[in-house]
C-alpha cells in the first residue's frame, strides 16, 4: 500500500537481454518428398486447441489465422519467451524439413535433440504471415526430436500456424497398458485430489471427468479444481505415449463437500467491507479519526506497524503526531474508539508492512521478536487480529525452493511459524488477514521464485507457501488488484488493470486454484469464497487500477451471479464471496465515500 502518494509501480520481473543466433540447416531434402515421408507434427494448425503442444504462455485464437479456424497466440513476459513445443518420434539418420507460418517480432521456429546440429530460423519482423523453414538430419541413434516456436523477451505476443515436420516416421511401438490404482482423496467443496500407479512405457496421462477429457499431466497425481459443492463426479485416467492412448482405467467416484456457510470463527458478517485507516502517517487524503469511520466498514486495518530495521522482527506502531496529522485524537480517545467499534461488531486489526515497512524474518530470533512485539501492540490496544501487508523485498524464495507445499526459505518458514504461534496464542477469535500484491500470488501461475534454471525474480509467487500453510487459519485474503502489471489468467490470456475483467480473472484464480509455474502436479488449491475479498483502490488518487462503480458492480455480478462476465468464463459462481477491500478509508472519504456507497448499494 502506498502511504505517500499513488505511483506507477514498475513490473518486478527480471529484465533479460540476449543475442539471438539462428543456426543454418545442414541437410536439404530433395524437391520430391519420398513416399515414406509424412507430416509428423501433431495438431500443427492448432485446430484442436493446444493438444499435443506444451504452451504454458499460449492459447488458441480464431483471428488472425493462416488457414483453418485457429492459430496459436503466445505472449512472452518477464524471463519467459513463450515457448510452445512438442516432441515427435523420428527415424535415425534421416532428413527432415520443419516449416511454419508466423506473425510478430522476433519469432523463432526450431528443432532440438536432433543428434546432429540443432537448428532454428527466425524473423525480426513479420507484420503479416511469413513462412519459416529449416532442415536437419537426425543422428544415428536419434528417435525423438522436439520442435518448437517462441518469441522474445519484452516484444509482445506472436502468432504461429500450420507448423509441419516432413520426413520419415519413426517406430512408435504400442500404446501403454491402462493405469491401475486410481484413487480419489482430499475432496473439498470445489476440488478432488487424484493419484494412480505408473504405467510402463507411459510418457503422460490423460485425466477424464464424467467421460470428458479435462487435462494431460506428466506425473501420476493431479488435483481437479473448479468443481461444484455437494456433487458426485466420476474420474478415469488413460496412459499416453507416441503410439497413442491406452484404454481408460477403472472408474473412481468422489463427492465434493458442502460449501462453507460463511462466517466461521472470524465473526465477520456474510459480506464484509474492509478498509485501511492511515493511523501512523498523513498524506494527501487527510487524517481521519477512528471514531469518524462510518459503520459500513466491517474490518478496519490500522496502517501500519513497521520494524525498527528490516531484519530485526521488532514491530512498532507509532500513531501519527499532531504536527503531521492535525486533529489526531489522544491515545485514550483512540483506544476508546476501538472499544466502540468492537461493541458494534467491527474488527480492528494492526496491519504490518506496507510500502515502506520491509520485514524479513531471516532468523528464528527475529521470528520470536516479531511474535512478542506484535503481541504487545495487540494487547496494548485490545485489537482483534493481524493483517500481513508485506511488500517489496519482504518475501522472496531462495534458489532451489520450488515447492510451495514444502517451503525451505528462512523468511518464509519463519513467517509461517510466527503467524501460527500468534493464532495459537489468541485462539479461534483471532482474525488473520493478508493483502499481497498480484506479483506475489497470481503471477505464481507462470513463475515461481527464481525458477528451475534461475534468472527469474525470486519474489514471484512468494506469498503462496504462506497462504497455503495458513489456509485453515486465514480469515481473509484480499489481494491488491492494483499497481499491477499484466497477469496471465486461467484462460491463458493476459489481463490488465482498468476494468471488471481484471478483477474477475484474478479472483477466479483464487477460487478455482491453479498450477504453480504451470506444473499440473503442483496445484495451489482454491480458497473458500468466504475467505476472499477483492482489493481495489478507493479513488483514482489512491493507486493505479481504479475502476468506476459500474465496473465494481460488474465484477460482483459475474463472481456471485454469473452475469456481466464479458468474454471471460469463470470456473464457478460464488454467492458467498466475502466482499471488498480498499486502499483506503481515508481516500474514500476524500472521494465522497463512493466506494463505500457502491458496496452498501450492492450488498445492502
Amino acid at each position: 500500500m502506498d502511504r505517500s502518494r499513488p505511483h506507477a509501480r514498475r513490473p518486478l520481473a527480471v529484465l533479460l537481454t540476449a543475442t539471438a543466433v539462428a543456426a543454418a540447416g545442414v541437410t536439404a531434402l530433395t524437391p520430391d518428398a519420398r513416399a515414406a515421408d509424412a507430416d509428423l507434427a501433431r495438431n500443427g494448425g492448432f485446430e484442436t486447441g493446444l493438444d499435443g503442444w506444451n504452451c504454458p504462455a499460449g492459447a488458441t485464437v480464431t483471428s488472425p489465422v493462416h488457414s483453418g479456424a485457429s492459430a496459436l497466440k503466445a505472449t512472452p513476459a518477464g524471463s519467459d519467451n513463450a515457448r510452445c513445443a512438442q516432441t515427435v518420434t523420428v527415424k535415425p539418420d534421416s532428413a527432415y524439413t520443419l516449416s511454419g507460418y508466423v506473425r510478430g517480432a522476433y519469432v523463432y521456429l526450431g528443432a532440438s535433440g536432433t543428434g546432429t546440429t540443432d537448428v532454428s530460423t527466425w524473423t525480426q519482423s513479420a507484420p503479416d504471415w511469413q513462412k519459416l523453414t529449416t532442415t536437419f538430419r537426425t543422428g544415428p541413434s536419434t528417435t525423438r526430436v522436439t520442435i518448437y516456436t517462441h518469441g522474445w523477451y519484452g516484444t509482445g505476443a506472436y502468432h504461429a500456424d500450420d507448423i509441419t515436420l516432413v520426413g520419415p516416421g519413426g517406430e512408435t511401438g504400442q500404446p501403454p497398458a491402462p493405469p491401475t490404482g486410481l484413487t480419489a482423496s482430499g475432496a473439498t467443496s470445489t476440488s478432488v485430489a487424484l493419484s494412480w500407479s505408473p504405467a510402463a512405457g507411459a510418457t503422460s496421462y490423460a485425466v477424464y471427468r464424467d467421460g470428458a477429457r479435462i487435462r494431460t499431466v506428466t506425473g501420476t497425481s493431479t488435483t481437479v479444481t473448479g468443481l461444484s459443492p455437494s456433487t458426485a463426479y466420476a474420474f478415469q485416467v488413460a496412459a499416453l505415449n507416441d503410439a497413442g492412448e491406452s484404454a481408460r482405467s477403472a472408474t473412481v467416484t468422489a463427492t465434493t463437500s458442502a460449501p462453507d456457510s460463511g462466517g466461521g470463527d472470524s465473526g465477520l458478517p456474510e459480506h464484509a467491507l474492509v478498509g485501511y485507516l492511515h493511523a501512523s502517517f498523513a498524506n494527501g487524503s487527510g487524517y481521519t479519526r477512528l471514531a469518524d469511520v462510518p459503520d459500513s466498514w466491517d474490518v478496519i486495518d490500522l496502517a501500519f506497524g513497521e520494524p525498527t530495521s528490516v531484519t530485526s522482527g521488532d514491530i512498532r506502531f507509532e500513531r501519527c503526531p499532531a504536527t503531521e496529522c492535525p486533529g489526531v485524537e489522544s491515545d485514550a480517545e483512540f483506544k476508546a474508539a476501538i472499544r466502540v467499534k468492537q461493541a458494534a461488531g467491527k474488527k480492528v486489526l494492526i496491519s504490518i508492512g506496507g510500502q515502506n515497512g520491509q520485514v524479513r524474518l531471516t532468523t528464528t530470533a527475529a521470528r520470536d521478536t516479531f511474535v512478542s512485539s506484535v503481541s504487545r501492540i495487540i494487547d496494548e490496544y485490545g485489537l482483534d487480529g493481524l493483517d500481513i501487508d508485506f511488500e517489496g523485498h519482504s518475501l522472496s524464495l531462495d534458489t532451489g525452493d520450488t515447492d510451495f507445499r514444502n517451503p525451505k526459505t528462512p523468511v518464509i518458514v519463519n513467517l509461517i511459524s510466527a503467524l501460527k504461534t500468534l493464532k495459537a496464542k489468541y485462539g479461534d477469535d483471532f482474525v488473520l488477514t493478508m493483502a499481497p500484491e498480484t506479483f506475489f500470488v497470481q503471477l505464481g501461475h507462470q513463475f515461481y521464485g527464481s525458477g528451475p534454471w534461475g534468472g527469474q525474480d525470486p519474489r514471484a509467487g512468494a506469498y503462496l507457501p504462506v497462504i497455503h500453510a495458513l489456509r485453515d487459519d486465514l480469515a481473509l485474503l484480499h489481494v491488491q488488484d492494483y499497481n499491477s502489471g499484466p497477469i496471465m489468467g486461467l484462460d491463458g490470456q493476459y489481463h490488465s488493470m482498468g476494468g471488471a475483467g481484471f478483477h474477475i480473472a484474478m479472483t477466479d484464480m483464487l477460487l478455482t486454484g491453479f498450477p504453480v509455474a504451470g506444473d499440473a502436479n503442483r496445484v495451489f488449491p482454491p480458497l473458500r469464497p468466504d475467505q476472499v475479498a477483492i482489493g481495489m483502490p478507493a479513488t483514482v488518487n489512491a493507486g493505479n487500477g481504479h475502476v468506476p462503480p459500474a465496473e465494481v458492480v460488474k465484477t460482483l455480478n459475474c463472481l456471485t451471479r454469473n452475469t456481466d462476465c464479458g468474454s471471460y468464463r469463470t470456473h464457478g459462481t460464488w454467492p458467498s464471496l466475502r466482499g471488498l477491500m480498499t486502499w483506503s478509508i481515508n481516500w474514500d472519504r476524500f472521494g465522497g465515500w463512493e466506494f463505500q456507497r457502491t458496496f452498501d448499494g450492492y450488498f445492502g
